[in-house]
């Protein structure tokens, strides 16, 4: 199973974007369905605002349950918390803490984002680094 960044799903749905193939070509080589956060999809949705198409297209994903949006629990979302205060220096948003708290409650080691820089510093509790697709940008 693989959780799935902004970065991504802005990609995917906007052709003029530089990583619009790479993401394509990961986007076509995972088994659905994979996972994200309502704050990912928060993000996602407002950053995709230039088109009401485009969010329909993104819409369509969702319904069709290729990309399955998991809720917080309050235990999570204080570990977001915990997580956000810890990394206050990059700083860690919460969509981001929302990632890593589902990640480690689902046993999920892959992400799928094109925040490198960030995620390559992001450990959960258990200080392991995660996998990240792309593999380079």
């Amino acid at each position: 199973m693989i959780i799935v960044d902004t970065g991504p799903f802005i990609a995917l749905f906007d052709k003029s974007d530089h990583y619009h193939d790479i993401c394509h070509d990961i986007l076509s080589s995972i088994k659905p369905p994979m996972l994200t956060t309502l704050p990912v999809l928060t993000e996602a949705f407002y950053m995709l605002n230039f088109s009401w198409h485009i969010q329909d297209r993104l819409w369509n994903v969702i319904i069709q349950e290729n990309i399955k949006p998991v809720s917080l629990s309050n235990k999570q979302l204080s570990q977001c918390r915990e997580l956000m205060k810890k990394y206050h220096d990059l700083p860690m948003d919460f969509a981001d803490a929302s990632l890593i708290a589902v990640a480690e409650a689902e046993n999920i080691s892959t992400v799928f984002t094109l925040d490198h820089k960030d995620f390559k510093v992001y450990r959960g509790r258990q200080k392991k680094q995660f996998k990240l697709l792309p593999a380079k940008l």
